[in-house]
């Protein structure tokens, strides 16, 4: 009788916290993403090579025209392939877990997050036409933790914790401004790889 009554507890914990959490979340999305933007900086460091540029002077450097369309060519590339990969793992972790994908909880998480994302987009543009290139790496960091730490209400809270990463690494490269590649590499890169392999260990089989 006690075994019982505890499932059944477990089980209307679940009921609830699908309907107030997005609980679809794939750690693999998390890992693609991050390798996703690995090659995009080792693409984009290239790109400054090949235009005689050492990014990591110091300098706040004018970069060429060319140079620029480039990088937000690459730059909308590892976006879209990034949220494609996120989304083909997220649909399939919904489906092999009999979830609905697009519910209450999954339109709070994409209005909570993408409300600071395309701020910090538009925000990036007007750096963008100002020429302050050096604050766009920085920028796009400080703007992704906000949504994380955002969007963390309505989904896992580990993901606010990835936030706090992101916006502290976005601050520090605002200052070093020769470290905004590294920094960015490293915060879309290795510690999305990382927070895919914490989420796909602690919860890729909780709600199987």
């Amino acid at each position: 009788m006690k075994d019982k009554l505890q499932q059944d507890l477990a089980q209307i914990r679940n009921m609830m916290e699908q309907s107030t959490r997005f609980i679809s979340l794939s750690g693999t999305s998390g890992i693609s993403a991050g390798i996703i933007a690995l090659a995009g900086a080792a693409v984009a460091y290239y790109l400054f090579n090949k235009s005689g540029i050492n990014y990591f002077d110091g300098e706040r450097n004018m970069y060429p025209q060319e140079l620029v369309k480039e990088l937000i060519i690459l730059a909308l590339l590892v976006l879209a392939s990034a949220l494609a990969a996120g989304i083909y793992f997220t649909v399939r972790k919904s489906r092999r877990n009999k979830l609905s994908v697009w519910n209450k909880a999954s339109k709070n998480l994409v209005t909570a997050l993408f409300i600071p994302l395309i701020t910090g987009g538009i925000f990036c543009l007007i750096l963008l036409y100002h020429g302050l290139f050096y604050l766009i790496a920085p920028a796009t960091l400080i703007f992704y933790g906000l949504a994380l730490i955002n969007a963390g209400k309505y989904t896992f809270g580990d993901i606010a914790n990835l936030g706090y990463v992101e916006i502290l690494l976005g601050l520090l490269s605002s200052v070093f401004t020769g470290y905004g590649l590294l920094s960015w590499a490293v915060g879309f890169g290795v510690l999305h790889i990382i927070y895919g392999i914490v989420m796909y260990r602690k919860y890729e089989n909780t709600y199987e």
